[in-house]
Order: structure tokens, then sequence, then C-alpha cells
């Protein structure tokens, strides 16, 4: 696993790393099963000309677990408790898969404090098909008897497997917390549909990244936000899977800076 980067931790268990100086904030929620690491690429390319705040999602990396049931509503309050906690103030908020469904419920809820919104990877809507599947996953991960790499197969292509992020991400999952996992795929594989019809309502710029091989968090979900949005945009990244933040981080970062300028 790569380097542990630096975390403070607030009174009620969160472990968040801050790093920049800029006149903006940009909040990095990450997705399940992963922890602030997965961030880094982007971390370090933002934080020239940003305030960068990356955090643990609960039970996951150094942050405590999730107080009350496993749902979606319950992190999106978990993560606005931290913002206030923080004194974070208006900022910009980028998630990646779980991440972006928090990100998604934050913006619904509290839009006065969102001064923009990136999903990454995020997933709407699903269909009966893969809902049953994501469920059937979920399922398995809460007995507590589950295969760990399996994601691997879905997130990364064949040839972007042995590659740097793809030992990363392998390492990242060995060592996640098997309830925090199982808390927050649980939330995961119930909320695509939580928050889905806010959009309309969200008048801040708003980003939808995935990748054109991504068969969860596909392109046309993307773009159905993207068209629900006022100020929505879609990028779709060719030749990629789920973890595009790590295996395309130029790009990832270039849309994410596109859509910084926008005023």
């Amino acid at each position: 696993m790569s380097q542990t980067l630096p975390r403070s931790e607030t009174a009620s268990g969160t472990a968040y790393l801050e790093r920049g100086e800029g006149n903006e904030t940009l909040v990095l929620i990450h997705g399940v099963g992963m922890r602030i690491e997965a961030w880094q690429p982007q971390i370090d390319r933002l934080a020239e000309r940003f305030r960068i705040i990356a955090v643990d999602l609960p039970g996951h990396g150094f942050s405590a677990p999730l107080q009350g049931p496993p749902a979606l509503s319950g992190f999106v309050a978990w993560f606005d408790g931290f913002l206030k906690e923080i004194g974070a103030g208006v900022v910009n908020v980028a998630g990646h898969s779980m991440g972006a469904l928090i990100a998604s419920g934050i913006v619904a809820t509290a839009p006065e404090r969102i001064k923009r919104v990136a999903l990454l990877n995020g997933v709407y809507r699903r269909n009966p098909a893969a809902r049953a599947a994501v469920e059937a996953r979920a399922r398995e991960i809460g007995s507590g008897n589950f295969d760990r790499e399996a994601p691997l197969a879905r997130w990364f292509a064949p040839e972007e497997q042995g590659g740097e992020a793809y030992r990363l991400v392998h390492d990242l999952l060995q060592a996640v917390d098997p309830a925090g996992y199982a808390a927050a795929y649980t939330a995961f594989a119930t909320g695509d549909s939580v928050y889905s019809d806010c959009w309309p309502q969200v008048t801040c710029p708003a980003l939808f990244l995935t990748s054109d091989g991504d068969l969860n968090s596909t392109a046309e979900m993307a773009r159905e936000m993207a068209e629900a949005a006022p100020r929505g945009r879609a990028v779709v990244i060719e030749g990629h899977r789920h973890m595009v933040n790590l295996t395309a981080p130029e790009d990832v970062t270039a849309a994410l800076s596109d859509w910084l300028a926008e005023r």
C-alpha cells in the first residue's frame, strides 16, 4: 500500500486530511472499501490551488463507525455533521461511487452550503437486474463471508490489473473493516434512488463523470443526471472502468479543474 497520508480527527471520531490554502474548499468523499489515499492524485494536483479536505467514510480508514442504521440518509447526516464540526462553510464537494451518493444527498438537503457538486462514477436509478445484483452483493458482504478481491474484476480492465492503481485498491480492500464495509455497501446498494429527484432543483454547477467501461456507474446514468440538472455537465472518459480517478488521473483532475472554474 502507498504511504498512509497524515490525518486529523474530529471530536466525534471522523478522520480527515487537510491540505492547501486556496480561497475555495474542495471536499473529497471516497467510495465503499476505500479511504483518503484513493484520492492521492487529485489531492497532489488540486492542493496547489485549493484548500483540499478528504475524509474517511465511517468505519473506513481511521474513522469511527456510523451511528444508527446503515442507510444513505445516515451517511448524509454524518457528512453534514462533519462539515459543521470542522467549520467548513460553503464548499465544493466531489464524491466517488458511494461518495457520489453522499454528495447528491448533501446538495439535495443543504444546497445553500454547496457551491459546486461533482459525482464521479455515480449510480442513478438502477434497473431491476442491476439492483438485484448489487443487493445480492450487499447480503454477501453483510454475512461476513465475502471475497475481498471480487470487486477488482469489475473495477479494472484486464490491461489495468497489476498496475500501481490496482495494487493500491487491492490493498485498501484487504485492509477495510468488515463491519464498516458492510454498512456502507448496504447504504450504497439501496441508495441510488433516495435523492435521485433532486437534480432539477440543483442550480449550482454539477459535474457527472464516469468512464465508458463502467458497467454499473454507466455513461447513460451520468448523462441522465446531467440533463436533469440546470447546470449539469456529463464527462465520459474512454477506455477505463470504475477507478478512473486512479487509472486516468490527469483526465479526471482536468475535468475537476474545469468544473471548479465554473461561475
